[in-house]
């Protein structure tokens, strides 16, 4: 479903991808770990148009994505919940996910909005509140729910998990796991808890200074001594 290989991306004068290769299949969760400065949320944004990459190619569907631009990358099938979820503050619940449903220009609005509230009733119930009124677990549920509104085949989150209490965490990852198994997204999920994103991937990969140095079965990965080390000791 998307293949990028060779990946490099630049701000400025800095190199922050350096050579970046993976698979994503139709179907799996892909989880891409690492430590702060790794390339991360670079990668995941590259992949939508900004940065533009410098080098390799980003194929997804078979189409080469690189000199798209973010709104027609939105169009083929792809949607984001970026990190520090990034929602209008001053729009309600509801405007929020309007806005998530313009690429689709508002056609499946009233059949996804439920499907949404469904995922998370809570924004039901908040859904004339003003967005920057809302907890943090709720910003980061109206995030996901506004890049679901766009009908993506392929979602890309950005530390869903990133400042929330160990509850909200796992109703977050519950959330996930639905999209994907009852509803058939895709996902490319970047985490910093990275017990939690290995233990729902089909595969991961370790990012570290810009380069893929690891990768294998989420499994896989969480049975590795070198990974336990790094990331999963000290619990979970």
């Amino acid at each position: 479903m998307l293949e990028i290989t060779s990946l490099h991306a630049h701000y400025g004068n800095i190199e922050a991808l350096r050579g970046v290769s993976l698979q994503v299949e139709r179907g799996q969760i892909v989880s891409i770990i690492g430590a702060n400065g790794a390339g991360k949320s670079t990668l995941l944004m590259t992949i939508c148009g900004r940065p533009r990459a410098s080098a390799g190619q980003i194929v997804f569907e078979g189409e080469v994505l690189n000199h798209l631009a973010p709104h027609e990358i939105v169009a083929r099938g792809i949607a984001q919940a970026p990190e520090g979820r990034r929602i209008f503050p001053s729009m309600s619940v509801l405007e929020n996910l309007q806005m998530g449903a313009v690429p689709t220009n508002g056609a499946f609005f009233d059949e996804d909005v439920q499907e949404v509230f469904t995922l998370f009733p809570r924004l039901q119930e908040r859904q004339r509140q003003r967005g920057g009124t809302l907890s943090g677990g709720e910003q980061q549920m109206l995030c996901i729910g506004r890049a679901l509104m766009a009908r993506p085949r392929l979602l890309l989150l950005d530390e869903p998990s990133l400042g929330l209490a160990p509850l909200l965490v796992r109703q977050i990852f519950e959330a996930i796991v639905e999209v994907n198994r009852e509803r058939g997204v895709t996902i490319l999920l970047v985490e910093q808890n990275a017990y939690q994103a290995l233990k729902i991937a089909t595969r991961g990969y370790v990012l570290a200074t810009g380069r893929v140095v690891l990768e294998g079965s989420g499994r896989e990965l969480l049975a590795n001594p070198e990974i336990r080390a790094a990331y999963l000791e000290g619990g979970h």
